[in-house]
This record gives C-alpha cells, structure tokens and sequence, in this order.
C-alpha cells in the first residue's frame, strides 16, 4: 500500500487559522506594494528628461532619459560641503548619543539604585513634556552654541525612548555575569566597558542605526542654529537646491523660462530623494543581522 502523502503544515490549520494568515499576507503584500512602487518610479523619474516625465510620465525608452539632475545636483560645489558636514554631525550625534543613552541605562537597570524611581519619574515627564522652541533657542544662544555644531548635536544627544530599550535589554543579562566579574576583582567601569557592552552589541548596533538615521534627515535644527552655509548639512543644501530651482510668484513675463524652471525643479526632487537616501541604503544591511535580535531582546522583559 502507498504510504499516506503527509500533510503541509498549511493544510493542518483550522479554516479561521487559515483565513487569518491569508488575510496577513495579502496585507503585507501590500504594504510591500506600497514601499516598492514608490521607490521605484523615484528612480527612474531621477533618470528621465523633465519634458518627456511631465507629458507622458514614466517610460522606459533609454533614448528619453538623462542625468540632468544628477549633474545640476553634483557640479553644486556646496553638495559636497554639506555632504560632509551631514556625515560628521550624524557620526558624532550617534556616538554621543548611544554612550549617553547606555552610561544612563547602566545604573536604571539596577534594583539597589538609590534614587532610580525618582530619576525614572523626571525622565519619563521630558518625554511628554519640552521647553518649546522659542525658549531652547534663548537657551542655545546664551550658552553660545549658535552656528556650531553643538546647536544641532547636543540637545537631542539623549533619548528616554533609546535608554528604556537598552535598561530592558541590561535586565536580561544573566546577574551571574556580574558576580564572575566581582569575583574576579573587576570594579564597575572595567565590567561595564570591558564585559558589558561587547555583550550589548545587538542593542548598540539597533541605537546606532536609529540616531545616524535620525540626524541625517534632520533639517529643522540646522535651518534653525546654523547660519554659515559652510557649516550647513547636506539636507539643509539640497532643500536650499530645490527652493532655488523653483518658479517665482508672479514670474509671467517669460513662460518658456518658468515652465522650464518648474520641469527642472521636478526632476531634481528625485535626484536629491536618491542621493540622500544612498548612505542609508548602503550601511543598512551591516546593521540588519544586529537589528531583529536588538529589537526583540529589549522588548521581552519590561
């Protein structure tokens, strides 16, 4: 006799079980529809000549595309100015940011720390509440921090948010590690830098991607503090390309020029999209096998 054709693990769920996994994948293939699509008629509307994309929209006729854009984008000298600057702000942002966030959650952690339910209480309170914009400026200037970059790095160096993440995810490393380091005569900074944080790397590389992520698309604080165009973010510049590229109010005398102007503006939206996107795409997947085990670690225990 034939030996019975085992079934799928599909098959051996219940109708209901079956209709919510369904349901699930189809949602997720949209979602998925969702980011992809956008993504892509972006890159190629960065390639295509202003006139063909405006009349006829995306093609994929080679002949109707061009690098206009990137070259308008790149020949801008302050593109690699900004460039720059936007790579040191977002590296020391993150480092400063990340070794605040984990100092802080180190003793948070503890259950013999005197003061913690007060310090959580007074942490836990900035998360809802902020000075407001008007009197954090007064404050920027008076310490004299305006157009450096300490007025864009320093004020949002620390997050409630990152140090709750990183004290739950210290919760759940064995309190045997502590007392083998104890027992070996290791004071509290040699097991915290030298034992602790190589164990925390998951949970540092999640930090490290959300704050370089976070402060490379920031603009507001640099359009706010920073006054010297050598000193401006590469978010800010491209901004600074797109306003310039923009038809002005009440330019009718010379048609041709303003529907040219408004072409150019279009196609360079997609140009600066991309060549602000592509540091972030390329660091992602040297963060991506750290980022589902520190996302999960740090969520388990509360």
């Amino acid at each position: 006799m034939k030996e019975k054709k085992k079934k799928s693990k599909f098959a051996r769920y219940s109708m209901g079980d079956k209709t919510f996994l369904i349901s699930g994948y189809v949602l997720l293939g949209l979602f998925v529809l969702a980011i992809i699509v956008p993504m892509i008629y972006i890159v190629i509307a960065s390639f295509m000549d202003p006139i063909t994309l405006q009349n006829k929209g995306i093609t994929f006729d080679l002949e109707k595309w061009t690098l206009t854009a990137y070259e308008r984008v790149i020949s801008n000298g302050q593109i690699w100015v900004g460039f720059k600057n936007a790579v040191v702000y977002s590296c020391v942002f993150t480092f400063l940011s990340v070794f605040i966030t984990m100092l802080c959650a180190y003793p948070m952690s503890l259950d013999n720390f005197k003061g913690k339910n007060f310090f959580n209480t007074i942490f836990i309170i900035t998360m809802f509440f902020g000075g407001g914009l008007i009197p954090t400026y007064l404050l920027i200037s008076k310490l004299g921090l305006l157009d450096t970059m300490w007025a864009v790095v320093l004020p949002g160096a620390f997050s409630v948010w990152n140090m709750i993440i990183a004290r739950t995810y210290y919760k759940g490393i064995p309190a045997e590690l502590r007392e083998a380091a104890e027992v070996d005569g290791a004071n509290e900074i040699i097991y915290f830098f030298k034992i602790l944080l190589p164990v925390c790397t998951p949970v540092i590389a999640v930090l490290c991607l959300w704050q370089f992520v976070a402060m490379w698309n920031s603009y507001f604080d640099a359009m706010i503090y920073i006054n010297s165009a050598s000193k401006q973010p590469l978010q800010l510049v491209l901004r600074s390309i797109l306003i310039q590229n923009q038809p002005d109010p009440g330019m009718i005398a010379d048609m041709q020029s303003t529907a040219q102007r408004a072409q150019l503006a279009e196609l360079l939206k997609y140009a600066t999209i991309i060549i602000s996107s592509l540091p972030l795409i390329v660091m992602y997947p040297f963060f991506q096998k750290y980022f589902d085990k520190g996302i999960m670690v740090g969520s388990i225990k509360g």
